[in-house]
C-alpha cells in the first residue's frame, strides 16, 4: 500500500481511507466494529461531518481514550477530518464545539467548510475564514480544509492559496478538467481528498476504482457501512490494484455508458416537496442495469418511481443540486425508462 502526504499539512497516511457518511445508517455496535476493524486492517484516515447525523459520535465511541489505551495507540495515530455546513461564525463555533464533544477529542486534524458555493476569504464580510483561522490558532483544529462539488468554485479555492486540503468528487468518470484540478492541487502543495470514488454506488468494480485513483496524488475515502465492503478495501493493503489493459477496457466501457448528466446520489437535493426519493429515482436507469433488476422491481420501488408523477416543478431540488442538474427532467426520463422495463419492452439482467 502506497503512502500519501496531504500537501502542506504534512499528514502522511495510507492511500486508502474510511468515509464515515454511511455509518449513520447502522447501529452503534456495527459502526464501532467497522471502524475498529478498519484501523486494525491499516486505515488511518477517517472522514466525517456534522451533517452525517451521529457519525461523529460513533467515531468518538470507536476510538475512545480507554480503547486507544487498551490497544496501545494514542490520538496521534489516527487522523480525523470533519466538516461544517455553517454559514455564520456563530454557527461555525457551535458546530466545531459539538464536533469536538461528539468525537471525544481535544482537536480535529482537518476541519473543512462543507459543500461550499463560494471560496471563503479573509475580509469577505462573512467572517468565516476568520472563524476557522481562530479555531486553528486555539488548537481546536490543526489544518484548514474545504469541500466543493462545483468545479469552478474548486478551481477558485485552489487559486486562493488559503486552504490546506480540498475535498472534491473524483473517480474514473473524471473529466480532463477534474484531472487538471488534481494537478493544480499538487503544484499548490494542497492535499486532495477524493470523495465519491464510486459515484454514489454507480461504480461497482472496486479493483477498477482503486487502480484508477492509485495513479493520482489523491486520498480516496470509501463510504463503508457493511463488513463485506470493508473487506474489499482492506484487501488492497495486501495487494496493489494495477491498471491493466483489461481494467482500462472496462473503465472505457463504463465511461461511454455513464458520462454526461447523471445523478451522483449525494442527496443534497432533499427534501423533495412531494416526497420523491430523488437521489435513487433520478439514477434508476443506471442502477437497474448495474445490479440484478429484480432488486428494483418490488412494489416498494414501483411506488417510489410512480411518485415522480407528482412532481410539481417547484425547482427546490435544482436550487440545491451541487451539479446543476435539471432534476425534474432527469426524473421523468428515468420514470419513462422504468415503465418500459416494467412492461417488459426493455430487457435488463
Amino acid at each position: 500500500m502506497n503512502m500519501l502526504t496531504l500537501g502542506k499539512t504534512g499528514i502522511t497516511v495510507p492511500h486508502n481511507a474510511f468515509g464515515a457518511l454511511p455509518i449513520q445508517r447502522v447501529s452503534l455496535d456495527t459502526a464501532v466494529d467497522l471502524l475498529r476493524k478498519a484501523y486494525a486492517g491499516g486505515m488511518r484516515f477517517f472522514d466525517t461531518a456534522r451533517a452525517y447525523s451521529d457519525s461523529e459520535q460513533k467515531i468518538g465511541h470507536a476510538f475512545s481514550h480507554d480503547y486507544m489505551k487498551q490497544i496501545g495507540i494514542t490520538r496521534e495515530d489516527i487522523v480525523i477530518a470533519s466538516k461544517t455546513m455553517a454559514s455564520t461564525p456563530e454557527q461555525f463555533r457551535h458546530d466545531l464545539d459539538r464536533s469536538l464533544r461528539d468525537l471525544d477529542t481535544e482537536y480535529i486534524d482537518i476541519y473543512q467548510f462543507h459543500c461550499v458555493k463560494q471560496c471563503y476569504r479573509p475580509g469577505d464580510g462573512t467572517g468565516m475564514y476568520e472563524a476557522i483561522s481562530e479555531a486553528k490558532a486555539q488548537g481546536k483544529i490543526r489544518h484548514i480544509g474545504i469541500t466543493a462539488h462545483l468545479i469552478g468554485v474548486a478551481e477558485e479555492i485552489v487559486g486562493s492559496g488559503l486552504y490546506e486540503t480540498l475535498q472534491f468528487p473524483f473517480s474514473y468518470l473524471a473529466s480532463e478538467r477534474d484531472i487538471r484540478l488534481v494537478e493544480s492541487c499538487r503544484k499548490a502543495d494542497m492535499g486532495f481528498i477524493a470523495m465519491k470514488g464510486l459515484c454514489g454506488g454507480l461504480l461497482t468494480n472496486s479493483e477498477a476504482c482503486m487502480a484508477f485513483l492509485s495513479q493520482y496524488p489523491v486520498l480516496p475515502i470509501w463510504g463503508i457501512q457493511r463488513e463485506e465492503e470493508l473487506r474489499q478495501w482492506l484487501s488492497f493493503f495486501e495487494r496493489d490494484a494495477v491498471m491493466t489493459d483489461g481494467i482500462k477496457a472496462y473503465i472505457g466501457q463504463d465511461r461511454k455508458a455513464l458520462m454526461g448528466d447523471f445523478c451522483r446520489g449525494c442527496g443534497y437535493c432533499a427534501p423533495c416537496t412531494v416526497g420523491i426519493k430523488i437521489n435513487d429515482c433520478a439514477r434508476m436507469s443506471q442502477l437497474i442495469r448495474r445490479a440484478p433488476s429484480e432488486n428494483f422491481l418490488s412494489d416498494e420501488w414501483k411506488e417510489a418511481m410512480w411518485q415522480i408523477e407528482e412532481c410539481i416543478d417547484c425547482g427546490a431540488c435544482m436550487s440545491r443540486c451541487p451539479y446543476g442538474l435539471d432534476i425534474p427532467t432527469l426524473l421523468r426520463k428515468n420514470l419513462a425508462d422504468y415503465k418500459e422495463i416494467v412492461s417488459g419492452r426493455i430487457s435488463v439482467k
